[in-house]
């Protein structure tokens, strides 16, 4: 039975949402039980196995999606785990990134780019059909240099996170570059907004917004050699101006900005409107060297965040992206997450209320 229109509302505010790959019953009922209302996809791209948060459930039974440019998820599939979350009470918000493997070559113009466009543009239409209306994804370049340093750093408690310190770049084993030769800025934002122009119409006529992430770690004009074009707040706002539609908006990652040291709530009331879904993450130092840490020891005062937020009018998910690994925790990190959307739905509530 399809959900009904009037259950994917939101109540009003912004809302508390997890991401995951891997789905199963239990994973589910957890989110339920802590609160969370929306639920962002992790696509499994086929050939790209590098991530930095695994998960630990890929057992019998487990769901997820493939992106590539071969394999789209159909809008059966959308639909079949859209019913899937209205079963727990929870919402299918979208697809939380696109992978890699979706856009590489649209990236530095390469052979089989026009294959990723199409399949971008297939996965818009089949989204918007399956009444899911929002796509998140990121512009950074892979195989060039890890996203972080370590991820053993410690933090309160024992507890175990990531950390970049560009100090230690020469002693970190990076991916081969798959780059054959050097590229210039301007190239790389001419096929950027190239891109914007091909599947942004689509993305109009199918209903769904794409949402935009920073890089991280922000700040650098070029990492091994290779032009990071998202890295402050000025990127955005080109990125919005390149191609103006309602369509495209941002996947606002705090920890991104408070990285390299902005006021946090300025850059909320900065962007306002076009802010889609929000990454609620915090981080202690700055560039060149941070280490990811828990909501209340981080750079930046989360209460006033949460009010500039509900000050700009945000009715979205708020997602805690990443998390420490508390004692005890699975790979997945079921423990942390609970202590940080208890904390989330404090904040929501109590600013909501103030």
């Amino acid at each position: 039975m399809a959900r009904e229109t009037e259950s994917r509302e939101r109540a009003g505010g912004p809302s508390v949402g997890f991401r995951s790959r891997w789905l199963t019953d239990e994973r589910l009922r957890f989110m339920a039980q802590m609160g969370v209302k929306d639920v962002f996809v992790d696509a499994v791209s086929p050939g790209y196995e590098a991530d930095a948060y695994p998960d630990d459930v890929e057992t019998e039974g487990a769901r997820h999606l493939e992106l590539s440019p071969a394999s789209v998820p159909s809008v059966e599939r959308l639909r079949e785990l859209d019913e899937l979350f209205a079963d727990h009470g929870l919402r299918f918000a979208g697809v939380h990134s696109l992978h890699y493997g979706m856009y590489g070559d649209v990236m530095f113009d390469r052979e089989g780019r026009d294959e990723q466009v199409a399949a971008v543009k297939t996965l818009l239409r089949n989204l918007g059909a399956a009444g899911i209306d929002t796509l998140g994804y990121q512009w950074n370049p892979r195989g060039v240099v890890p996203m972080r340093t370590a991820t053993d750093a410690e933090v309160r408690g024992g507890a175990h996170a990531t950390a970049w310190d560009e100090a230690d770049l020469d002693g970190v084993e990076t991916p081969a570059g798959e780059l054959d030769r050097a590229y210039t800025e301007a190239e790389c934002w001419e096929y950027y907004e190239g891109f914007l122009e091909a599947v942004l119409p689509v993305a109009e006529e199918a209903g769904v917004r794409m949402a935009l992430h920073p890089t991280d770690p922000p700040g650098y004009e070029e990492l091994g050699g290779v032009p990071r074009l998202f890295r402050n707040a000025e990127a955005f706002d080109r990125a919005l101006a390149a191609v103006p539609s309602d369509a495209h908006g941002l996947k606002l990652c705090l920890g991104c900005f408070s990285e390299l040291g902005a006021d946090i709530p300025a850059v909320i009331r900065r962007f306002g409107d076009d802010i889609v879904f929000v990454h609620f993450r915090d981080v202690v130092g700055t560039v060149p060297a941070f280490t990811e840490t828990f909501l209340d020891e981080g750079n930046f005062d989360p209460f006033a965040a949460m009010e500039a937020l509900l000050e700009v009018g945000f009715d979205g998910p708020v997602l805690l992206d990443h998390v420490p690994h508390v004692e005890g925790d699975t790979e997945w990190r079921h423990r942390s997450r609970a202590y940080s959307a208890g904390y989330l739905r404090c904040l929501i509530d109590g600013r909501r209320q103030s």
